[in-house]
């Protein structure tokens, strides 16, 4: 995210701040990051090269034990990099992205698949679009995990892909690891689940289909390394959905996050016993954020539907770490009459430009 996206993320947290104000209900108190998460979140590292300063993405590496790969967003100061990182949050690798449509243009995701011969391969979502539509088409840069970690430049097989149903905005990019099916999650109020062809070819255009709903404003989704389970995060919380029978799935469990900066960066540690979420911002911490051992199912979420049962309205506002599910937002928003409507249309058109 660009120094000016930035800023008007940090007013979107103020005006989240006085939200309760405004609908007549106590501040939560901030004492602590993890107000609201789940017991024993924790930070597992912080991103400490000055480099990483607007880190979009994060993917547990296939071959390396405690590496995950990052990124940052777009920008003119920022190559097609991609660097790996330990579990101290030391860089131990940056990789620079070479050949044919390579462009740091915005980058917002990063996912672990195969290449053609099945063996482990980088996936970088160039799906972001400051524009809402303005792009046609998007790109996902494929490159094999090296075999020995450390600075190198490899070439890159570009995909390039179009919305079936026009042009939009996306950050949450995931894979199946069952069948190497890549998703794109777009970034908006009627947020979408788009599914790419099961083998994508780098010779045209590939179309993405959406098939499911998605939570409002999502800025990232990752699978579980047995593609049992995948997540969608927003900047406050997080959906688990169990993908046994695909995708779209169930939700299973929903998860507060840690509060913070630009919460734009989500991925499962290896063993599937927690969430990795992460920020934007210098030695910005990744957060450890446990999962139930066995989640019991929950309720369908409004905001998240299968094709045949596509709501007829809107899904309720994503919120802070007070409220993640987004119940009682209507009893919320009729008491706080036209302050409220204010201040929702103020997040709309903020996060409608980050």
């Amino acid at each position: 995210m660009t120094s000016g996206r930035a800023g008007r993320a940090a007013l979107l947290a103020v005006v989240l701040t006085a939200l309760p104000v405004t609908l007549g209900a106590t501040a939560e108190p901030e004492d602590s990051a993890t107000a609201g998460a789940p017991e024993g979140s924790e930070t597992a590292f912080r991103l400490t090269d000055p480099r990483i300063a607007e880190s979009s993405g994060l993917a547990a590496s296939r071959l390396y034990e405690g590496v995950y790969w990052t990124h940052n967003d777009s920008g003119d100061q920022y190559g097609p990099d991609v660097y790996a990182v330990d579990e101290t949050g030391r860089t131990v690798a940056t990789v620079r992205l070479s050949g044919d449509g390579v462009q740091a243009r915005d980058w917002e995701a990063v996912a672990m698949g195969t290449d053609d011969s099945g063996a482990p391969a980088v996936f970088v979502g160039d799906i972001g679009d400051n524009f809402d539509g303005g792009w046609p088409d998007v790109r996902v840069y494929r490159f094999p995990e090296p075999a020995v970690l450390g600075d190198q430049t490899v070439a890159a097989t570009t995909f390039t892909f179009r919305y079936a149903d026009g042009a939009r905005n996306a950050e949450g990019m995931m894979i199946d690891p069952r069948d190497n099916r890549l998703y794109v999650i777009s970034k908006e109020v009627g947020g979408g689940v788009y599914a790419a062809p099961e083998r994508p070819t780098a010779d045209g255009v590939n179309e993405l289909v959406r098939i499911a709903s998605a939570p409002l404003y999502a800025t990232d989704a990752a699978f579980a390394a047995d593609g049992s389970r995948y997540a969608v995060r927003t900047y406050w919380s997080a959906n688990v959905y169990d993908a046994s029978d695909g995708v779209p799935g169930r939700i299973v469990e929903r998860v507060t996050l840690p509060r913070t900066e630009q919460g734009e960066s989500l991925a499962f540690t290896p063993d599937g016993t927690a969430l990795m979420a992460g920020t934007e911002g210098l030695d910005s911490p990744v957060w450890r954020v446990p999962l139930t051992a066995a989640p019991e199912p929950a309720e369908p979420d409004p905001g998240t539907a299968r094709p045949e049962e596509e709501p007829a309205d809107p899904p309720a506002p994503d919120r802070p770490a007070a409220d993640p599910d987004g119940e009682g937002a209507l009893p919320l928003i009729l008491a706080g009459g036209l302050g409220a409507a204010v201040v929702i249309a103020a997040i709309v058109w903020l996060a409608r430009r980050g």
